[in-house]
């Protein structure tokens, strides 16, 4: 599949002008772009994640071996707007076609207040199968991207059986990521922290917050994977509800690889944690 891909790859200069390289490696950003790519493309794709597992990617800074591989790749899969700004001053330099997946998607109007617009599109499953269809058309493989659309659909139903009956629809999370998953399945998200999660709220923040929490009537309150849990579990003292664990899948530890965990697999363990929180039924 990849051989055609690297045909495909000279006409799908997006945000990257000039001929593809020779060969046909995809260097993705991080994890939900790369495995995307892999899935689109099949057995044998010569993928490459920038982000190492188990690292945040918003602040990724790249090594030299990292700006030849995204010189030199046939194409590179990111995040545009800011959310990676070492990899987007990367393609500027490069020659290749360079493709940002937020333009193959609608972003919410208004989504992200003054950290800018939310990039986490991935967890909505009807848009992360807009973002595959961008991919398999960049790279020569619509029926791969088709394959991984009618799974998403499918993960899609789920979602929408598993959060239709639920005794509560607010969901406070450690920092602003969950907001296209909430709005796809009429959940509200009570962000502690804005789209940066690095922020350090003082007493008075955390006073005002377990308020909010006490206000929403949540049972619980989410803190997520790669990001310390101590100012979910502070707020969550205080207030007097439970702990929970979100999962924005922006990258997978060596663990959860190692036990062959994947997105589908992260999303419906994410949709379980939800149901539990949220008293759903059925």
């Amino acid at each position: 599949m990849m051989a055609a891909a690297g045909l495909a790859l000279a006409a799908a200069a997006c945000g990257g002008g000039g001929e593809a390289t020779s060969g046909a490696t995809v260097v993705a950003g991080f994890y939900p772009l790369a495995f995307a790519a892999a899935e689109v493309a099949g057995a044998g794709a010569d993928v490459r994640n920038l982000t190492p597992a188990g690292a945040e990617p918003h602040d990724l800074e790249l090594t030299p071996r990292d700006v030849k591989s995204v010189r030199d790749a046939g194409l590179v899969l990111y995040l545009g707007r800011g959310f990676m700004p070492a990899l987007e001053r990367a393609i500027a330099e490069r020659a290749g076609p360079s493709l940002d997946l937020l333009d193959a998607v609608q972003l919410a109007a208004g989504a992200g207040g003054k950290d800018g617009p939310d990039p986490h599109v991935w967890l909505d499953p009807v848009r992360y199968a807009q973002m595959a269809r961008a991919i398999g058309k960049a790279l020569g493989d619509e029926p791969g991207a088709e394959r991984l659309a009618r799974r998403l659909d499918a993960l899609d139903a789920e979602y929408r059986r598993g959060l239709e009956t639920c005794r509560r629809r607010q969901i406070v999370t450690s920092h602003a990521a969950f907001g296209y998953l909430g709005a796809r399945y009429g959940l509200e998200q009570v962000p502690l922290e804005g789209l940066t999660p690095e922020a350090e709220p003082s007493a008075r923040d955390i006073a005002r917050l377990v308020g909010v929490v006490r206000q929403s009537g949540a049972t619980a309150v989410f803190s997520e994977t790669l990001v310390s849990p101590e100012l979910a579990q502070t707020v969550a003292r205080e207030a007097g509800v439970e702990t929970a664990v979100l999962d924005p899948l922006e990258g997978l530890s060596d663990d959860a690889l190692g036990a062959g965990d994947d997105y589908f697999t992260v999303m419906r363990a994410n949709l379980a944690v939800l149901r539990k929180a949220l008293g759903c039924t059925g």
